[in-house]
């Protein structure tokens, strides 16, 4: 019996999830939960084979999830199942240990087929995720050479700022870390966004990912 826990904050898919692979003779949805808080706190109690995870959720993201599970002995398989096929959360969600990527839109057997085959000690992806990896691979140099042009345009001061936005880091932290002020952190940010042509603290942070991995 593999003993499944879904992860997703639409409870209509939760449900539709539960309905469905609960009729599988070997397959029991143990718990349900709405996000990463939620999954661990039912992890701990409850355990689990199996996870099927949703990538973006308030509270803690599929992501982060994956973060959090590395290198617990509890650690259970897991499935990403989301609908966004974008090149930074395949090879993110892969990276931190995911052990599948399927699309929402997979049809239900496809679905029941990656679990038995994941919870065999397999690695599954959909087409379309196998199309989007070739699509990295090939596109990766290129990606790397843009990135890299940019960022050369930052200071001394501005790569290090980027480099701990990357990391996760808040403007307070940086400014501790950095002994600058907020007013100088927001005021480089700005200038960062500028010169990587970005808007937002995501956009940025990919680009120096992709420069740094």
């Amino acid at each position: 019996m593999i003993r499944l826990g879904i992860v997703d904050d639409d409870a209509m898919v939760r449900t539709g999830l539960a309905f469905i692979l609960g009729g599988e003779a070997d397959i029991e949805v143990a718990w349900q939960a709405a996000n990463g808080i939620e999954a661990l706190e039912r992890l701990a109690a409850q355990g689990a084979d199996l996870l099927l995870l949703d990538i973006r959720m308030p509270g803690m993201d599929g992501l982060a999830t994956l973060d959090a599970l590395a290198g617990r002995d509890d650690r259970p398989r897991v499935i990403v199942l989301t609908t966004f096929n974008t090149d930074d959360y395949v090879v993110r969600a892969l990276r931190q240990g995911a052990d599948g990527f399927l699309l929402k839109d997979a049809d239900p057997a496809r679905v029941v087929d990656a679990i038995r085959r994941v919870h065999a000690g397999e690695r599954t992806l959909s087409p379309e995720v196998t199309d989007t990896l070739i699509q990295v691979a090939t596109e990766r140099p290129a990606a790397d050479a843009t990135a890299n042009a940019a960022l050369e345009q930052l200071t001394q001061r501005e790569r290090e700022i980027a480099v701990l936005m990357a990391e996760g880091l808040t403007n307070a932290q940086i400014g501790s870390r950095l002994n600058v002020s907020m007013a100088s952190v927001k005021a480089h940010l700005s200038h960062i966004f500028t010169k990587l042509g970005v808007d937002n603290r995501v956009s940025a942070a990919m680009m120096v990912r992709e420069v740094r991995t």
